[in-house]
């Protein structure tokens, strides 16, 4: 794979479109949906599979600049290149930039395999494999992995031991944030997509060629050295159409020291009563309350406020149920009333896709009234 990858990015290899093994369904959706072995442009290097709201996969059209500038990029903001620890899946852009910052950099990476389900015990024995090179080590997670990491000492001591730790894949509550800064390991939070090449904002803060604005909307709108070219299927209205620059999703602001903060995404937002609600800030005022370890925000049909706000949490470990009241005065403390959950379903997980961004769709589902 490294060898392959490193003549895709020098130009004498054809494009590498990576797809998830052992799993054929996917395999033939992703190879026949993007086209496998048909013409493509000169200067794309990598698709990514991507899927818009209907799950029809889109492909990322990714060149070997743009690989490149995100890769150094990182080195360069993280304090140097490194080895770099794999466990995220390849066929997603996290876990692909791992291999593609490893050939950039001339390391062999270390990888744990995920194939079925991530193993913090493996972690240990991975971090000391590590130090076999030479100079900075890292690794890439997502914030259910760094909090089941926590839950293991030997885990947590050996992600202590790495120089730093991107953690992508949506934002992380403040329990694991602070979790980690207690077990002595430096995050990085890193936000970005495969229209980017990957995380292109590190702790707010764009990297090195990554331009960044707000749209009148609130939309975060990325441009600048390490934005694919566009879509092979493209979608319409096409978020590349202004030239230069990718329209996402995600709602923003970037506050008086210039960083920027990711509120949520535009398609969650539920409007109830007339009044728009973002589920993340829902999300982390649920975390803080002293029985609630995961929450999951979302709206379900009503019929006087159009939607209403639902929620699902976990629990702490042999913690009381708390009632709506509690859990909504607890909301109430730093959010609007009209942010406050109106239902909420206590769960053993909250269901999540890919490398971790909450299926908020099945949520839906499953709670809306029939």
């Amino acid at each position: 794979m490294m060898a392959a990858l490193a003549a895709v990015l020098d130009g004498s290899a054809t494009p590498v479109l990576p797809v998830p093994g052992g799993d054929l369904r996917q395999y033939e959706l992703l190879t026949s949906s993007l086209r496998a072995g048909e013409d493509i442009d000169d200067d794309v290097a990598l698709v990514i599979p991507t899927s818009g709201t209907t799950g029809t996969p889109k492909g990322a059209l990714l060149t070997a600049p743009a690989l490149i500038a995100s890769a150094t990029a990182t080195h360069d903001r993280l304090g140097g290149a490194g080895t770099w620890l794999l466990a995220l899946p390849p066929h997603h852009i996290a876990g692909m930039q791992v291999l593609i910052r490893s050939v950039v950099a001339g390391t062999t990476p270390v990888e744990i395999d995920v194939s079925s389900g991530f193993d913090v015990a493996a972690l240990p024995e991975a971090v000391a494999a590590m130090k076999l090179g030479s100079g900075r080590r890292y690794a890439s997670l997502v914030g259910v992995q760094l909090a089941k990491a926590l839950a293991d000492p030997a885990a947590a001591a050996a992600l202590a031991d790495l120089d730093a730790v991107l953690l992508g894949g949506g934002p992380a509550s403040e329990a694991v944030l602070e979790g980690a800064a207690v077990a002595g390991i430096s995050v990085v939070r890193s936000y970005g997509m495969s229209e980017t090449a990957g995380g292109c904002v590190y702790d707010g803060r764009p990297l090195d060629g990554v331009q960044l604005r707000i749209d009148d909307d609130g939309r975060i709108v990325l441009g600048g050295a390490t934005l694919a070219k566009g879509y092979r299927n493209p979608a319409d209205p096409d978020p590349f159409a202004e030239s230069g620059w990718f329209r996402t999703d995600d709602i923003g602001a970037v506050d008086d020291s210039g960083v920027l903060q990711v509120l949520g995404r535009a398609d969650d937002a539920i409007s109830t009563g007339g009044l728009t609600v973002l589920p993340q800030p829902v999300e982390a005022a649920l975390i803080t309350h002293p029985d609630v370890v995961d929450s999951a925000v979302f709206g379900v049909p009503d019929e006087r406020l159009g939607q209403r706000v639902a929620a699902v949490v976990v629990l702490a470990f042999d913690s009381p149920e708390p009632t709506v009241a509690e859990l909504r005065a607890h909301v109430e403390q730093t959010l609007d009333a009209t942010a406050a959950p109106r239902e909420i379903h206590i769960v053993e997980e909250v269901p999540r896709l890919g490398i971790g961004k909450v299926d908020r769709r099945a949520l839906v589902d499953r709670y809306s009234p029939s």
